[in-house]
């Protein structure tokens, strides 16, 4: 919850796959509440005032999780309209004159975003949400220890790059220091 906050203002990219992350935490904790405060909020020593905070947050995600019919897999439509919101700022920069360095990480990052989507047969998301779950399933493979080839590094360390640089664009509008209009 208090990561999620600061990490919504500073970084979209970070926040949601911290997002997606919470929600595979509150699935391998059976949805429970109660397994979330033992192994998730008391661990922590919190104040009582933030601690009972905590437990509203979570208590909210697991119904809403519940609500939206993402108990077992799928994101939150919160996590969701993240996406549409970077989809639809990713489509303006594009058409923008104004950012030829966002055109060119992008069309860099292009045959990854499209290796990527044919392997793991994504073929019905959009690319910015391809671009999030290869970023997510690199964690999970380096928290599970696993080896990854040169290939997929590279492909993945460009993908970030162009991710990052479309959550930079992300902030700068969210601040009101964006502007995409053409020059005439």
């Amino acid at each position: 919850m208090l990561v999620s906050k600061e990490l919504r203002k500073s970084n979209i990219a970070e926040y949601l796959l911290y997002m997606w992350q919470v929600e595979d935490l509150l699935r391998a904790n059976d949805l429970s509440l109660e397994n979330i405060k033992a192994a998730i909020i008391e661990p922590y020593g919190l104040d009582a005032d933030v601690a009972k905070e905590m437990e509203e947050w979570y208590g909210n995600l697991l119904g809403m999780m519940s609500l939206e019919g993402v108990k077992e897999k799928g994101h939150l439509q919160i996590n969701r309209n993240v996406i549409i919101n970077l989809t639809d700022l990713h489509l303006r920069l594009l058409k923008s004159s104004k950012v030829p360095f966002y055109s060119a990480a992008y069309y860099k990052a292009l045959p990854f975003i499209v290796e990527f989507r044919t392997k793991s047969d994504g073929r019905d998301k959009g690319e910015i949400e391809n671009c999030f779950d290869a970023l997510y399933m690199v964690w999970l493979m380096k928290l599970q220890k696993k080896e990854m080839n040169d290939e997929t590094l590279k492909a993945t360390a460009e993908i970030g790059r162009f991710i990052s640089m479309l959550s930079l664009y992300y902030k700068e509008e969210s601040e009101c220091r964006l502007d995409l209009e053409s020059e005439e």
